[in-house]
């Protein structure tokens, strides 16, 4: 699905624990590299629909209660060298959501096509520090629309 002006619609979620934690993933491929669940929308899916696919496909995670929604879109540019076919970034909105199950539900290497290596709880700010560069003002615009929910 093809979004404004060369961006793939897409969408992230900050899954919240009962604390204020947030779920972050290491990338397989890029260790040190941290982020939360997120993805592009398959043609005909309303946001919130992708964004429960991509919390159970990268997470295994299906028993989560959406608390509220970005108001708009909010859009990063990819760097050139990772730029591949008609997108120069993704314009995304991002779901803060309750997980509702306990942590053993959450299995970043068995779901079929695993995108993390490892996952933890961690506080907004910290997600901040380990987030890459290009995705760092999106996460922090994103922490300021949840800042009540977020530790």
């Amino acid at each position: 699905m093809s979004g404004a002006a060369g961006y793939r619609d897409g969408v992230g979620v900050v899954l919240l624990n009962p604390d204020g934690l947030v779920l972050a993933g290491e990338r397989i491929g890029t260790p040190g590299a941290w982020q939360m669940p997120q993805g592009g929308m398959d043609r005909g899916e309303s946001p919130e629909e992708a964004a429960r696919r991509e919390l159970l496909e990268e997470t295994g995670v299906a028993a989560a209660t959406v608390l509220r929604a970005t108001e708009g879109w909010l859009c990063y540019d990819l760097p050139r060298r990772l730029r591949s076919g008609r997108f120069r970034g993704q314009r995304q909105i991002w779901f803060a959501m309750r997980h509702d199950g306990p942590d053993g539900a959450i299995d970043v290497g068995a779901v079929p096509h695993p995108e993390f290596l490892s996952s933890r709880w961690i506080a907004a700010a910290d997600m901040l520090d380990r987030i890459v560069d290009f995705k760092r003002e999106v996460y922090r615009q994103v922490f300021e629309a949840f800042a009540d929910l977020t530790a």
